[in-house]
């Protein structure tokens, strides 16, 4: 598992150490979880244990060969790295060792430590200590995992929230609080490191993403390629599509995009360069699908479960509100694939290639047993722990017994490492991010960002309404305007914030720093908070920053960056459909005072046609290859009618009618005449 090369003994360490910290959780989501501050600090002593093994401090320690053991280097790992897990192993574990009071003598010297709760807001210094060291571990940690611009992030909300009083601009300004005072806010549970963060990863997102592993081992991955092969192999782009069915199946259970593109386009980038597919654009399909694997019910990246806490609302309410949504996003990019492969010429597969959906059905039934176990736990109320326990242990019960997949003891050892492995990063950031959260809670960042950002829409919004006052649409008054503007900042702004991140940390974060500005603009909880964690998890797919793309492109040995604009481009719907959800409602089906079935019809069936439409327009391929202007008119068209209104469908209709006699003009003199029988 590691990226540094260690030493035999320190292989065999972190081999049997992996397993350990993943049975660990296993046994305690079934059993019950220890009280959250033990809990959070044995996962967090885990994590940092793994972490500063397996990562060196610079990059090229990763190509290093092995080292001579010395006095200052024991098993390739150097000293400073040995007093860094020492440090935040014991800062991680010391709030559970003083959460009573200690009162002891010894050597004739007394020691005397107030229990926790009488500390807070009061600070010992040995506190402050601790609290420190575990901050400075912790970025260290992000550091190596994920690259520097996130401890940049964590240290500059950090400056803002001790020099509060020193900020130039007066709605920024605050108090500002001292360093045991910060200390308090963010090493002390309830907020901070120890918040909802820490604990959702340490309780829900490991949980799952080891589910996810051990069922890929088991073979419902297989299963759900040959499932989707059945289905749409046969058709035109058919390995594309197989590639698109097959990732939005594993997106269902992957708490990971890039663990959902490593799985499935293990399988599915080859196939599709061996029929013709350019390398990026294969590796582009493969990101863009799998990256809707964090929108897709009912795990959402663990994301899901997060914002049923954050809205005081139950699990089934975020997973019903999100499905109309997500299959939005399929359909744009099996669209797009489609007449991608139109313009390619690009045909399905041939039929002997496709298996018989009987046999596949025979062969794989039993492996799906896991996720339908898992699925009736989370509907029937119990813990999304709870619910990943009887998953694993199903999974594990018909690995060992179905006959047509069996899987050994080792494979199950090695997906507890390959789990471990995907959980390491989620698990340094969502506990670093939860600084972010503790600041932002701490001084009220996200109120005076929300206001800075309505104020700054209203001023663009008068502005531009100079130059749109004759439309004759609301869309274009001064509030439509102000919303609109507002809604495109906080879109920008969540795509930055989001890049690199885990779905569960962007989430959070996002959730706390960017939507109040939504709430400010009187949009309904849900529907803001999905808009947030749509416009964060874009950034898997928006280059430079690319994560799910990059590791497609590697798979596919294609130009990275090729492969993310590929990528981008395929999931355009995902920048759409947000808006969409922001300005009717109806489409999160739940929203009470919202829904109607012919408001919801209206709304749903006018974007996924507009979606279809702009669809051809980014392949530029309907019934014959486009020209760029009947390209942009068809995607001005699509764009219109994926707005919500009955105004905009007819101004849709005015541009796609043109676009439509061309293409059908064009398609006829094209066909072949056939002369008639004399």
């Amino acid at each position: 598992m590691q990226v540094r090369a260690l030493g035999p003994w320190l292989v065999k360490f972190t081999f049997l150490f992996s397993v350990l910290f993943a049975a660990y959780h296993y046994v305690t989501a079934g059993i019950g979880v220890p009280v959250d501050y033990w809990h959070m600090g044995v996962h967090m002593s885990g994590v940092i244990i793994l972490v500063f093994i397996g990562y060196p401090m610079l990059k090229k320690g990763r190509s290093a060969g092995l080292h001579t053991n010395t006095w200052w280097r024991f098993g390739n790992v150097p000293l400073w790295d040995w007093v860094l897990i020492l440090a935040g192993v014991a800062s991680s574990l010391y709030i559970g060792f003083t959460w009573y009071e200690i009162n002891f003598e010894f050597m004739g010297e007394h020691f005397f430590l107030p229990e926790q709760v009488m500390r807070q807001g009061d600070p010992a210094l040995i506190d402050v200590v601790f609290g420190t060291v575990l901050i400075t571990v912790l970025l260290e940690a992000v550091r190596r995992t994920l690259g520097i611009v996130v401890p940049i992030i964590i240290l500059l909300f950090t400056c803002y929230a001790v020099f509060g009083p020193y900020i130039p601009l007066m709605i920024l300004k605050h108090p500002g609080i001292n360093w045991a005072q910060y200390i308090n806010n963010m090493y002390f549970p309830a907020e901070g490191i120890y918040g909802i963060t820490l604990w959702i990863v340490s309780t829900v997102v490991f949980h799952f993403v080891l589910f996810g592993v051990l069922a890929q081992r088991m073979g419902l991955g297989q299963f759900f390629v040959d499932v989707a092969t059945v289905v749409a192999g046969r058709y035109t782009g058919g390995l594309a599509k197989v590639s698109v069915v097959s990732s939005a199946f594993f997106g269902t259970i992957s708490g990971s995009s890039i663990a959902n593109t490593v799985s499935t386009g293990s399988l599915t980038i080859p196939n599709m360069k061996r029929m013709g597919y350019p390398g990026h654009l294969a590796g582009g399909v493969e990101a863009a699908s799998s990256a809707g694997g964090q929108i897709t019910p009912p795990i959402m990246g663990a994301a899901a479960f997060v914002m049923a806490e954050f809205l005081e609302v139950p699990y089934t309410t975020i997973v019903l509100a999100a499905i109309v949504p997500a299959a939005m996003h399929y359909i744009g990019v099996l669209s797009i694939v489609h007449f991608k492969a139109k313009r390619l010429g690009l045909k399905g597969l041939p039929a002997e290639e496709i298996p018989r959906l009987l046999s596949v059905l025979k062969r794989g039934w039993p492996t799906a047993i896991p996720l339908a176990v898992l699925i009736y736990v989370l509907f029937s109320g119990y813990s999304p722990h709870m619910a990943a326990f009887w998953g694993i242990t199903s999974a594990l019960i018909v690995g060992f017994v179905n006959p047509m997949h069996r899987i050994s003891v080792r494979d199950v050892l090695e997906g507890c490492v390959t789990g471990v492995r995907y959980a390491l990063t989620v698990g340094a950031v969502c506990a670093a991010i939860g600084i972010v959260v503790g600041v932002v809670n701490s001084t009220g960042l996200g109120f005076r960002l929300g206001f800075m950002v309505t104020n700054g829409a209203l001023t663009i919004g008068e502005n531009l309404y100079s130059l749109f006052a004759w439309i004759p649409l609301v869309e274009f008054s001064v509030p439509g305007l102000t919303l609109f503007v507002s809604l495109v900042l906080i879109a920008i702004t969540c795509i930055l914030m989001g890049a690199g991140l885990p779905t569960t940390a962007l989430y959070i974060m996002l959730a706390t720093v960017a939507q109040p500005a939504l709430g400010n603009l009187g949009i309904p909880p849900l529907a803001s908070h999905l808009f947030v964690l749509y416009y964060g998890v874009i950034s898997e797919i928006t280059p430079p920053v690319c994560a799910s793309a990059y590791a497609a492109a590697g798979i596919a040995g294609a130009n990275p960056f090729r492969t993310g604009v590929s990528a981008f481009t395929l999931g355009v719907a995902k920048l759409m459909v947000p808006m969409v959800f922001v300005y009717s409602p109806v489409m999160l089906i739940v929203l009470e005072g919202y829904f109607t079935w012919s408001s919801f019809l209206s709304t749903t069936i006018s974007c996924a046609v507009g979606i279809f439409m702009v669809a051809t327009a980014v392949a530029g391929f309907f019934l014959v290859q486009m020209p760029v202007v009947i390209r942009w008119a068809m995607a001005l068209a699509g764009i219109l009618l994926v707005a919500p209104g009955m105004r905009s469908d007819i101004f849709a209709l005015i541009f796609v009618a043109p676009v439509l006699i061309q293409q059908v003009i064009v398609w006829r003199s094209a066909r072949p005449i056939i002369p008639k029988n004399v």
